[in-house]
């Protein structure tokens, strides 16, 4: 059993920046990769990022490539989303995601922070 939980969202003006922080319980999380995603009202969740369980091996979508870093830290059970030059687009709830590849939606999600971008 792993549970998540998502927290670092926010309001901030378009240009800012934010850090959002996933705590996970269980033993096993060294093991998994770790993802997020975000969903915006009328539309599907839609990946951001993901990372390997060793930290190995990054992978983004190309709307956030080059302005958002997945990071994490086995020691802490957390897995961290840095997200600079944020735009109005970005705004969404945002989920933690923990499966056994980077490359497949996981089995395990959080509750979702909210984040908000002002123009």
């Amino acid at each position: 059993q792993v549970q998540l939980v998502e927290s670092g969202g926010g309001l901030v003006q378009a240009g800012g920046s934010l850090r959002l922080s996933c705590a996970a319980s269980g033993r096993t999380f060294s093991r998994y990769a770790m993802g997020w995603f975000r969903q915006v009202p009328g539309k599907e969740r839609e990946f951001v990022a993901a990372i390997s369980w060793n930290g190995g091996s990054t992978y983004y979508a190309d709307s956030v490539k080059g302005r958002f870093t997945i990071s994490r830290n086995n020691a802490k059970n957390t897995v961290y989303l840095q997200m600079n030059s944020l735009k109005p687009e970005d705004t969404a709830v945002y989920y933690c995601n923990a499966g056994p590849s980077p490359t497949v939606v996981g089995p395990y999600w959080g509750q979702g922070t909210q984040v908000t971008v002002s123009s």
